[in-house]
């Protein structure tokens, strides 16, 4: 049901936003290198994170070098949920997770002890980035994301 929440009929109006508008943007930034480090930590223990949107996830894929050749690789994805590809009428490949994964949401409490924020703050900071992107993907706006 916590997807839910970004399928948008209607814009994203601001009062739907109270943390975001609270914070700065380093603040906001500072929280969101946090969640990077937090998932990137995961997907060092082939763990995937799911945030909402879609899930991150480190999948083995075939890489062709030279020659017809094939070397399995392993690389770092974040794969849209399919109830908001359909909602938004998004196309991208249809990726799946395999089972031998395991999936995890987003450890706020320990995203707040390393950033420094009380952990309400960071689920919300979160919570609210996703809903401004999902309102970016309702207006057909460009949206880039940038995780290190």
């Amino acid at each position: 049901a916590k997807m839910q929440k970004y399928l948008l009929y209607n814009a994203v109006e601001p009062e739907e936003l109270p943390t975001l508008r609270e914070l700065s943007t380093m603040e906001i930034c500072k929280v969101w290198s946090g969640v990077s480090r937090y998932i990137y930590r995961q997907l060092l223990q082939k763990t995937a994170v799911e945030i909402g949107i879609g899930t991150f996830a480190v999948l083995p894929v075939h890489a062709s070098v030279g020659e017809g050749k094939v070397l399995p690789v392993e690389r770092p994805m974040f794969i849209l949920s399919k109830p908001l590809k359909m909602f938004y009428n998004l196309e991208s490949d249809e990726t799946k997770i395999p089972d031998e994964i395991p999936v995890v949401q987003p450890d706020f409490e320990e995203i707040a002890a390393e950033t420094h924020f009380r952990h309400e703050i960071v689920e919300h900071c979160v919570q609210e980035t996703l809903l401004c992107f999902a309102g970016a993907l309702r207006d057909n706006k460009e949206v880039e994301f940038s995780f290190r």
